[in-house]
């Protein structure tokens, strides 16, 4: 008598099972084709602030999606160029310095530009390093990434006047929200791995593993 009720209930398993698969063949699609939409909308509209005579739209008479792509290409090339001779980087110093004498947009204006040059710089240390830390209390851990040294006017304000390095640690899902720490430099593990790696990780809420999570130097205290 219970065979009716166990094939319906197989038929809705299955069904549940399949929709689920489904999903998850087209939600990351859905999402990267979302998000590369954005981009290039956005990027398209940077032709509009061409003059009209130089709109491509004018001689072709179509509108290509991804000519702002290129044109925002050839604009950070150029603007790179530009700002690795001397007389470009004379011109950037004086914006640097006009900028930071504008209450309120000298905060912002500074902030992003430190934050930027952490992030893309080579020759920068900072977020360059996935460590791990105790987080948010002892023996409890979490990724993290170094973001630099801690200014003397802190350090001076800590029960210990030195031995603390900076700290990044993202929030999942998101990394783009966070907490900025000061970690003593004895309770920090720093891993063999890469930033990119580390962010996936955190990201996928730990679902998406490195092929190695190595140790590459722990600075623990013996007891």
């Amino acid at each position: 008598m219970s065979e009716p009720h166990t094939h319906g209930f197989s038929i809705s398993k299955a069904i549940k099972r399949y929709l689920i698969t489904g999903i998850l063949v087209w939600l990351p699609i859905s999402v990267t084709i979302w998000i590369l939409t954005s981009i290039i909308n956005s990027a398209d509209r940077l032709i509009k602030l061409l003059p009209e005579q130089w709109q491509p739209e004018k001689y072709i008479g179509l509108t290509f999606p991804g000519i702002g792509v290129l044109l925002a290409i050839v604009l950070l090339f150029c603007t790179g160029i530009f700002a690795a001779n001397v007389i470009g980087r004379k011109i950037i110093e004086g914006w640097d310095s006009l900028m930071g004498r504008i209450p309120v947009v000298k905060s912002i204006y500074s902030s992003v530009k430190k934050v930027s040059e952490s992030l893309l710089s080579d020759n920068s240390r900072s977020f360059k390093t996935p460590v791990l830390v105790p987080f948010p209390q002892p023996n409890i851990w979490t990724i993290a990434f170094v973001s630099g040294s801690v200014p003397q006017s802190v350090l001076d304000a800590l029960p210990e006047k030195s031995g603390y390095v900076s700290v990044y640690v993202p929030t999942t899902p998101n990394p783009t929200g966070g907490y900025y720490i000061m970690v003593k430099q004895e309770d920090i593990i720093e891993l063999d791995m890469s930033v990119d790696e580390a962010l996936k990780y955190v990201i996928s809420l730990g679902m998406v593993m490195p092929d190695e999570l190595p140790i590459k130097k722990t600075t623990h205290k013996e007891s």
